[in-house]
């Protein structure tokens, strides 16, 4: 008759079994209820902190940067042939006249002298009297057109000198005015940067106690799956094998001649 063999596993034992059952569905809720919008709760935009006020302020200062420019065209219109004319003293003319005509007086006194030099000479009336008060005359004027053009070049000069002035001041608002503007802006991002820092790290803090306790489920199941784990390494299943049907008692004395004759070739 045929032999067929068979083996059968002995299963854990009960109180291992017992507990493995619940673990597995128990593993199969948690794993399975986790969804995208779980995950969204505990990973997501609002967990980036935004700009604060301060960068805000900051952001908005920016175009304070651009400051220079009304300054640079109060610069440039100080520059040029004509540039002086805006600073020419209005009073000049009034200064110039006043001088002229107070230079015109004291040479009308120098007229006399000449007149008293021709009579002590008994030229009085003469050429030569002409002669002295011509030269007299064309010196005055030449002195006079002198010191016009003196006021003149003087009024010019200190107008010059105030546009220069004028450019000078301009410029230097042009680079300062940026500057402070940029002093300021750091200053603003400084603080805000820090401020964002504080409010991300409080995010963040939210953040992780969001994911603990999402998780907190899933780590109770593995601590228990870890448990079950264990007990399983110490209370191990055997293999028991049988052979169906039983042999006959034939087939064990064969069995026995079998290895008694194997004994007998190894003496």
């Amino acid at each position: 008759m045929a032999t067929d063999i068979s083996t059968v596993i002995q299963q854990p034992p009960e109180f291992i079994e017992a507990a493995a059952k619940p673990f597995i569905t128990q593993l199969q809720q948690v794993t399975g209820g986790l969804s995208q919008a779980d995950l969204s709760q505990v990973y997501g935009p609002q967990y980036v902190a935004g700009l604060g006020a301060l960068t805000e302020q900051a952001i908005g200062q920016a175009g304070g940067l651009g400051a220079y420019a009304p300054y640079l065209q109060a610069a440039q219109a100080a520059t040029g042939p004509t540039a002086y004319q805006a600073y020419m003293s209005p009073y000049q003319q009034d200064v110039i006249g006043a001088t002229l005509q107070e230079y015109d007086i004291q040479a009308q006194k120098g007229l006399p002298a000449l007149a008293a030099q021709a009579i002590g000479q008994g030229a009085f009336g003469g050429g030569r009297e002409g002669v002295q008060r011509a030269e007299y005359q064309a010196a005055s004027d030449r002195n006079r057109a002198a010191l016009q053009a003196q006021l003149l070049q003087q009024g010019f000069g200190q107008a010059q000198q105030l546009a220069a002035q004028q450019f000078g001041q301009q410029m230097n608002l042009a680079q300062q005015a940026p500057a402070l503007a940029g002093q300021q802006i750091s200053a603003l991002t400084t603080l805000g940067g820090l401020q964002q820092s504080q409010q991300q790290a409080q995010l963040a803090a939210q953040q992780q106690l969001a994911q603990q306790q999402l998780m907190q489920p899933l780590q109770a199941t593995q601590a228990l799956g870890a448990g079950i784990t264990g007990l399983i390494a110490g209370y191990p299943g055997t293999t028991q094998t049988t052979m169906q049907p039983s042999p006959t008692p034939l087939q064990t004395a064969l069995g026995a001649g079998a290895t008694l004759a194997g004994i007998y070739r190894a003496f």
